[in-house]
C-alpha cells in the first residue's frame, strides 16, 4: 500500500514537474512567436521624423480611342450597353500624368489602376489607383487613391489611403478637375491637386 502510494506520489510530482516546465516553455515560444507576428515600435526606431504635407499639381490624360488608348474596358454587365451611365462598366488605367496640360509636356508619373462605372443615375466611378511617380525625389514611390469620382461634377474629391517609398504611411486627398473634353478623339485631361502628409 505505502508502495503503490509512493508511485502514485512520485507520478504526481513528474507529472506537475513536466506540465510546469511546458508550460514555461510554451508561454516563452508563444511570447517570442507574438513578438515576431506583432509589436510596437517609436516612430523614431523606424527613422521617421516630423510630418509634413507636400503639394502635387499634374495633368492625366485618359484617351479611350485611337490605336494607343490609356484605358480599356475589361469587364461589364449584361445591361451596361443600354445605361446611359454605362453602369457595371470595369476599365483598367495607365495614364501618362504630366507637368502642364499638354500631352507632350514633361512626364512627371503614371496613374494605374481600375476604375468602375458605380451609379446607376449619374456617370460616376469608384477609381483605386496608383500615382506611380517618375521625377526627382520622389521617382519610383507611389500614392494609392480610393474614391467616389463624379466626373461631370465640378471638383472631385477622393482619399489618399496609402503609398509606397517615401509615402509610406501617407494619408490625404485628391482634388479632380476637368481641364477639358473631346468626346471626338476620347481624350479627357484632368487636373489633379494632391495633399499629402507623410514623414
Amino acid at each position: 500500500m505505502a508502495r503503490i502510494l509512493s508511485k502514485s506520489i512520485s507520478s504526481q510530482i513528474i507529472f506537475i514537474t513536466f506540465f510546469f516546465f511546458s508550460s514555461s516553455s510554451a508561454g516563452v515560444n508563444g511570447a517570442s512567436h507574438n513578438f515576431r507576428f506583432s509589436r510596437i515600435l517609436l516612430p523614431q526606431e523606424m527613422g521617421l521624423k516630423q510630418e509634413k504635407i507636400t503639394h502635387f499639381h499634374f495633368y492625366f490624360h485618359e484617351i479611350v480611342g485611337g490605336s494607343n488608348p490609356t484605358s480599356e474596358i475589361v469587364a461589364g454587365a449584361d445591361p451596361t450597353d443600354i445605361m446611359t451611365t454605362k453602369f457595371g462598366t470595369v476599365r483598367m488605367m495607365d495614364i501618362p500624368l504630366t507637368e502642364t496640360p499638354d500631352l507632350t509636356s514633361k512626364l512627371v508619373g503614371r496613374s494605374q489602376g481600375i476604375y468602375a462605372s458605380s451609379s446607376q443615375s449619374e456617370a460616376s466611378y469608384l477609381m483605386a489607383l496608383d500615382f506611380v511617380f517618375m521625377e526627382g525625389k520622389h521617382n519610383g514611390s507611389t500614392l494609392s487613391i480610393l474614391g467616389r469620382n463624379p466626373i461631370f461634377s465640378g471638383l472631385r474629391e477622393m482619399s489618399v489611403v496609402g503609398g509606397s517609398g517615401v509615402f509610406r504611411f501617407a494619408r490625404g486627398y485628391a482634388q479632380a478637375k476637368t481641364h477639358s473634353l473631346d468626346p471626338k478623339a476620347g481624350h479627357a485631361i484632368v487636373e489633379y491637386n494632391v495633399f499629402v502628409i507623410h514623414y
